[in-house]
């Protein structure tokens, strides 16, 4: 059963998240919200819920909240505080308020260029969606169903056998129970690749052909351990369309493959074709490679901070002794 979240602990979640957003932050504060948070996985849950609303309302709720009068500041430097209560009273009342409007069953969340963001279901599972990322949820009595449209998403899935916890990507579905796994869906490319990836960090998933799928690479269904990856292949047709190939199981370094989460990129001998595709998906400042085989099969490895194409341009071509153009609002790699 998901922990019980009421009224009074998500009140309390509000004014965390006030005191944290306001002038006053402090390392001493974040400490004592953790700890608070600590307390119970309701309390966890609360303030996760309240973060998230939070930033779905950034552009009204923020300015309604901390544009409180600098009086609070002057009262807090004297050691009073009585200017932050009604803030902090209106950002919980707030907050509580909006989660009676923001927690629906079916609902849809996605992330920008560059965003990150949190999400907690109503039944305690969490989903981390990476840059450019577009999902839909569905919660029944009997199912738990989640849909990748595009991007990247990081599955904490609450323990419910009674309810499994069913992610859509492409032509194929991936069932779990209580477990935490990473899905990849990338969009067709011009040389192919890799269309999803489905990675296991713990727990046990089973990864099989969607129910609507007409054809599918998948020839029967795949159970996966801890620490294997299961990637399935895309090819590029002369009509320009996408088809699905064969599948490949793995066991990767899995480090790598959450360091979006600290910001930042890990390389490992891919292409440079391969690198940049990646590096494009955090910024809106995009790179291309000159057209030859030769550059776009050049290997890179290395740590780049994500975001910052320019930076990530500059250092590649340090290594690989090209030269960096500026093109149709974006940059070109090319050689010298």
């Amino acid at each position: 059963m998901p922990p019980l979240v009421t009224q009074e602990i998500l009140a309390e979640a509000a004014v965390w998240l006030a005191r944290l957003h306001g002038p006053g932050r402090s390392y001493v504060m974040e400490r004592e919200c953790l700890a608070w948070q600590a307390r119970s996985a309701a309390h966890r849950l609360a303030f996760e819920r309240c973060t998230d609303t939070w930033q779905d309302v950034a552009g009204i709720q923020r300015a309604n909240i901390l544009a409180s009068p600098s009086e609070d500041q002057v009262g807090h430097a004297n050691g009073g505080g009585k200017g932050r209560r009604p803030a902090l009273a209106i950002a919980a009342l707030g907050c509580v308020a909006l989660f009676a409007l923001n927690l629906r069953p079916n609902d849809t969340y996605g992330t920008g260029v560059g965003e990150q963001r949190l999400i907690v279901l109503a039944d305690g599972s969490r989903l981390t969606l990476n840059t450019s990322t577009d999902v839909r949820v569905k919660l029944t009595d009997a199912l738990r169903a989640v849909t990748v449209e595009r991007g990247e998403a990081l599955f904490e899935v609450a323990k419910d056998a009674s309810r499994p916890f069913v992610v859509s990507v492409s032509d194929a579905k991936v069932v779990a129970t209580g477990t935490a796994f990473l899905v990849r869906f990338a969009p067709p490319a011009k040389a192919g690749g890799d269309a999803f990836g489905v990675t296991l960090f713990e727990g046990r998933v089973i990864v099989q052909r969607s129910d609507a799928a007409v054809r599918s690479a998948l020839s029967g269904p795949v159970v996966m351990t801890p620490g294997e990856r299961l990637r399935v292949g895309q090819a590029i047709l002369d009509s320009g369309r996408a088809a699905l190939t064969g599948t490949r199981l793995d066991r990767p370094q899995l480090d790598p493959l959450l360091a979006w989460k600290r910001g930042v990129a890990v390389l490992d001998d891919v292409t440079l074709a391969e690198a940049v595709a990646d590096m494009n998906r955090y910024s809106n400042v995009p790179i291309t490679v000159a057209d030859s085989e030769a550059l776009r099969t050049l290997r890179v490895s290395g740590v780049f901070r994500t975001g910052d194409n320019e930076a990530f341009a500059r250092a590649v071509a340090k290594l690989l002794d090209l030269v960096v153009r500026t093109r149709d609002g974006g940059l070109e790699l090319a050689g010298k």
